[in-house]
């Protein structure tokens, strides 16, 4: 079975629910390869058709949550293989994350959510139609350095500069670094300067390194 033959066969068996076949199928292609490979080549591109399903509306909160698994589950056997066991536990700190408000495509924020998580930071996940002050006085309250804001469309990704305006009026920009993603900003990665973003991340896969370099700058930035 050829790549894009294993991708179609991830995607179906994702939405009849069979999350060990799914697992079991990712798990052969990997052994050929790597879990690397497995991620980049079939899961994240797997994981991007869903989400474009998921935005138009031809799935079901069920399929989504088994899209959410198998990410997850494969993230361990990476975690599991690059670093021990334990690698999972590590305490990054914490992380606010949520749609912006007016935006209700939680798919996207739900696998970042679970990349975050397995790499060890402790993520607050505020959900859809989060406002600008909702985010930051969470940030505020949990003392988290990063916060992640998902849009789908364009139209909601300009609510993004409400929070960018909400911490500058709060003096936090320094303090509270904002990443931003969603489908719009990989059609239209201008975007993450003209909402007020600090960076970005290609895929889920990626948060966790992007959520890691904006925390040290925050840090960096405030230090005496």
């Amino acid at each position: 079975m050829n790549t894009e033959q294993t991708r179609m066969s991830l995607i179906a068996l994702i939405l009849k629910g069979e999350r060990e076949l799914a697992n079991t199928l990712l798990d052969d292609y990997a052994a050929s390869r790597d879990y690397h490979a497995a991620m980049g080549a079939v899961l994240e591109p797997v994981l991007e058709e869903i989400g474009s399903r998921w935005a138009s509306e031809n799935i079901s909160l069920a399929q989504g949550y088994i899209a959410g698994k198998v990410a997850e589950d494969m993230l361990l056997k990476i975690h599991a293989a690059e670093k021990g066991p334990a690698a999972a536990q590590a305490d990054n700190g914490p992380v606010v994350v949520g749609n912006i408000e007016d935006d209700y495509h939680s798919l996207g924020r739900k696998l970042v959510s679970i990349f975050l998580q397995s790499a060890g930071w402790q993520v607050v996940d505020l959900g859809n139609d989060v406002t600008a002050m909702e985010f930051v006085d969470k940030a505020v309250e949990t003392g988290a350095r990063v916060i992640g804001v998902s849009a789908m469309m364009y139209t909601t990704a300009e609510n993004i500069k409400s929070v960018r305006a909400e911490l500058d009026r709060r003096n936090l920009a320094g303090n509270i670094k904002l990443a931003v993603g969603g489908a719009v900003f990989k059609f239209r990665p201008e975007l993450v300067k003209e909402v007020g973003g600090d960076g970005t991340a290609a895929n889920g896969f990626e948060a966790p390194q992007l959520f890691a370099a904006l925390w040290q700058r925050s840090l960096k930035e405030v230090s005496p």
